[in-house]
């Protein structure tokens, strides 16, 4: 399988399987953020070359790590509902540029996340 990726793929997947494994739930938050931040990253850099592949790739990796991350918010927390909103309209942002690709909009969505992932490091 990794013979069909470009070297930076495998590498990529490699990092993120190792950092992944054994890890607690406080650092797959962490993850799942940087690569989401990454991901979306990618996709707009992609749009502006022009590769849709890259870009249908990372937009597709941003929607792998928004459902990690909505699957892991527990119901009883209290900020659950708070955060189940807001990745839902993350969701909902990035399957709209699926169809109608608008990098602006994206890059709100990455800032919002990226802005977030640095609040949580500081705790």
């Amino acid at each position: 399988m990794l013979l069909q990726q470009s070297p930076h793929e495998a590498y990529r997947r490699v990092d993120f399987d190792a950092r992944v494994n054994g890890a607690k739930p406080a650092e797959l938050v962490h993850v799942c953020y940087e690569h989401l931040i990454g991901a979306l990253g990618t996709a707009i850099h992609a749009h502006g070359n022009g590769d849709n592949g890259l870009k249908s790739r990372s937009m597709t990796r941003a929607l792998t790590a928004i459902t990690a991350l909505q699957m892991g918010v527990s119901e009883g927390h209290a900020m659950g509902s708070a955060l189940n909103q807001f990745y839902a309209a993350a969701r909902r942002t990035i399957l709209d540029s699926a169809i109608n690709f608008n990098p602006r909009q994206i890059e709100e969505v990455r800032n919002d996340f990226a802005e977030i992932g640095q609040a949580m490091k500081a705790d």
